[in-house]
């Protein structure tokens, strides 16, 4: 019996795309409305003020200023206190007291 494969596909051919995980923007430096500060599997860093998780884990800054890590927290504290605070400013709901 022959114990060469014939001239079909191999078994092993496979090989998945990276994910470049990790954290992108570290603390003390400065990040801008919309830059992913981290982006990881699962909720092994939590969003603080100013970060926005998203729905891969990917955690990004909702407000241009410097990062801040506070033990698992990320926050952004914010680089011009006279801008707006948030990149999407969320219609509220007017008090109806009587």
């Amino acid at each position: 019996m022959a114990h060469k494969k014939g001239q079909g596909s191999t078994q092993n051919g496979r090989d998945s795309n990276a994910q470049y995980r990790g954290v992108k923007l570290y603390g003390g430096q400065t990040a801008q409305v919309g830059s992913i500060i981290i982006r990881q599997c699962g909720t092994r860093f939590k969003a603080g003020f100013l970060v926005k998780e998203c729905k891969d884990y990917t955690l990004m800054a909702m407000a241009d200023g410097v990062v801040r890590f506070r033990g698992r927290k990320v926050d952004i504290v914010p680089s011009d206190p006279s801008a707006p605070r948030m990149a999407i400013d969320v219609p509220r709901k007017a008090s109806t007291t009587k």
